[in-house]
């Protein structure tokens, strides 16, 4: 690592991209002030700078408001499918079985959200009403869902988890927050009804936008990162 005397003093411009990386955070908790679609598409079209190989572009993107956001709400929540039930059958997220480090830093997020709410570790329908939250965006006046064209590869995936971090760090940029959303992809079914997805593209996740609302005790929780030590090796 760089003695700190090394390290090249910061431009503006680097102290204005590393706050918007830094201040970026899972945003469970929104304010019901619109977010126009003016800003909704620049957004958009400064994430889609993303690379991606052979500048395929792979993403595709649904914005959800108003009646439209309202009817896919109501279509996963009035499903039945309980969040342990649901079946990821398109792809799989997490492994089948967590191990160290994950399962201590998974364990830390759940507790630490949980504790600043006030949920008990056997609070199980407290737990589950949270994580239905999911399916109204936290109250953000806009949702987004994306798709990947299932016979695209791996790298793909790559590219389109720059291209959603492009998403949130512009929306930091104009004062917005986010929250990625993998809740939303076993519940395919009862969105590609809504949104007339078709058979070929696969739903990756959702997005929350809007402006948070900081009055909830969930907009206090903040996570922690592992120390560069821990995962990064200097080989010369």
């Amino acid at each position: 690592m760089l003695a700190p005397e090394s390290r090249t003093p910061k431009s503006d411009e680097t102290t204005l991209v590393d706050e918007a990386i830094i201040s970026r955070r899972s945003v469970r908790a929104f304010l019901p002030d619109l977010v126009d679609d003016a800003t909704i598409r620049d957004i958009l079209t400064v994430a889609s700078r993303a690379p991606s190989g052979t500048n395929m572009q792979p993403w595709k993107v649904y914005v959800v408001k108003g009646e439209v956001k309202q009817t896919l709400s109501n279509a996963i929540l009035n499903s039945g499918i309980r969040a342990e039930k649901a079946e990821w059958d398109e792809y799989r997220y997490y492994p089948d079985q967590f191990f160290e480090p994950y399962l201590t830093r998974r364990r830390a997020n759940g507790f630490g959200l949980y504790g600043v709410l006030g949920i008990g570790r056997r609070e199980v329908e407290k737990m589950r009403a949270q994580h239905d939250r999911n399916f109204i965006f936290f109250d953000a006046p806009v949702g987004m869902i994306f798709t990947i064209d299932r016979r695209l590869n791996q790298g793909s995936w790559i590219d389109y988890g720059m291209f959603l971090e492009n998403i949130m760090i512009a929306a930091r940029a104009r004062g917005l927050h986010t929250c990625p959303q993998a809740a939303f992809a076993p519940y395919h079914r009862q969105i590609r009804p809504v949104l007339g997805i078709s058979e070929e593209e696969i739903v990756v996740c959702g997005m929350a936008l809007g402006h948070e609302d900081t009055s909830k005790p969930e907009s206090t929780f903040r996570t922690d990162r592992a120390p560069l030590e821990e995962w990064v090796k200097f080989v010369e």
